[in-house]
């Protein structure tokens, strides 16, 4: 038996009060401390996941969707194929952000490492889109826009050349700006000459808002990587064509121009030479033209090429008048011409009357089409009237909106 020394005598020592206390505060303090380890364990992990999202472009990356297997039918002893391509149509696109996005052959190697074709990065895909190929759609996410439908391409000896689907989708709907299908007053703003000027380029895509359409000109150099930059920021875009003015030779749009005094042959090579310097337009636009555009028998053959190919044709308002646009209807081309040319003049004075003139038009008849060249007065008048023009209550809209 173990006896306290300093209990009274007979009786079992008292409990020292700061002991007690002392025992509390440590439970307390215990307590409390464990609840902290837990609470840095936790925000550890969180740490931890985020690091894995924020890195996960780097890692290897695999999609899975699951769609549950069809019933067995009265009378069916098996059940069906479940490799089969499913009814329901679902396509997964694939894209790292840079290289074209496809379904086909984007499965991941067992090995994990990316096809050699190059349509997974290293890391695998950075964008999924998961969409019903059998629905209707205008334009592309934007996350994709950059990069071209793989179905909609043709290749050839000029490159890639825009096409129709196999479900017959054209990529003046693939590729086109969505607006509100509101109606009201339209506007469409065409900036043509893209890609022929870097520093005229350049501002263009750093001043003007993605509602304006930009027309590039086949003779412009980088034209993918513009493109790129362009649709990255919501730009609709159009292929210029040169065509032989009335003054032609003296005033020559250059190489590849469509001249009468070609074959339908040769211009349709010239053509598609033009269509084939870049990807992700909805159609065409005339460079001049003023004699070839009038002429039915050297037009027809370009009209019904563009038709073909699903892609639409803007006449800028110098090519073509009423006669065009019937053969563009009688040719089921999708057409649009231009009311206005905002910088025949290059004073701003005059710039800015055109614009206003444009609004007259878009108020009397619903739609207005205006066009213009990538210099820096045009394009710092048309970014300044943008805002204002919404705020008067004209929808601008991409040049697709209103071909009809």
């Amino acid at each position: 038996m173990v006896t306290d020394l300093n209990a009274p005598l007979g009786q079992p020592r008292r409990p020292d009060a700061r002991v007690q206390k002392r025992k509390e505060r440590h439970r307390v303090s215990g307590g409390w401390q464990g609840k902290a380890l837990v609470a840095c364990v936790f925000l550890g992990l969180a740490g931890l996941n985020v690091y894995s999202l924020a890195t996960r472009d780097n890692l290897p990356e695999t999609a899975a969707i699951s769609i549950e297997a069809p019933a067995v039918a009265d009378g069916e002893t098996e059940m069906p194929d479940r490799t089969a391509a499913p009814s329901a149509g679902v396509e997964i696109v694939y894209g790292d952000g840079d290289t074209p996005a496809s379904a086909e052959g984007a499965t991941v190697p067992e090995d994990g490492a990316a096809p050699a074709d190059g349509r997974l990065s290293e890391g695998g895909p950075k964008v999924i889109v998961i969409r019903d190929p059998s629905a209707a759609s205008v334009g592309q996410p934007l996350q994709v826009a950059h990069l071209p439908d793989e179905e909609a391409l043709e290749k050839s000896e000029w490159g890639d050349l825009p096409a129709r689907t196999g479900d017959g989708r054209r990529p003046m709907d693939i590729y086109a700006r969505p607006w509100s299908q509101a109606g009201g007053k339209r506007i469409a703003i065409v900036i043509g000459g893209m890609g022929v000027s870097q520093t005229g380029t350049q501002n263009a895509l750093r001043e003007l808002p993605p509602e304006v359409t930009l027309a590039f000109a086949p003779h412009g150099n980088s034209l993918g990587r513009w493109m790129r930059q362009a649709r990255k920021k919501g730009h609709e875009l159009l292929m210029q064509v040169p065509m032989e003015p009335f003054n032609y030779p003296q005033s020559d749009p250059g190489p590849e121009t469509l001249t009468l005094a070609a074959s339908a042959e040769e211009n349709l090579a010239h053509l598609r030479w033009a269509l084939g310097r870049m990807t992700n337009y909805t159609g065409v636009v005339n460079y001049l033209g003023g004699r070839f555009a009038n002429d039915d028998g050297a037009i027809t053959p370009v009209l019904r090429e563009v038709a073909d190919r699903g892609l639409l044709y803007l006449n800028d308002g110098t090519a073509g008048g009423e006669r065009l646009r019937e053969l563009a209807a009688a040719h089921d081309v999708p057409y649009v011409a231009g009311h206005v040319i905002l910088d025949a003049s290059r004073d701003p004075a005059a710039i800015s009357a055109q614009l206003k003139q444009l609004e007259q038009t878009a108020s009397t008849t619903g739609f207005a089409v205006g066009s213009g060249s990538a210099f820096e007065t045009t394009v710092e008048i048309v970014a300044s009237w943008a805002n204002g023009a919404k705020k008067r209550g004209f929808e601008l809209v991409g040049v697709s909106a209103l071909a009809r």
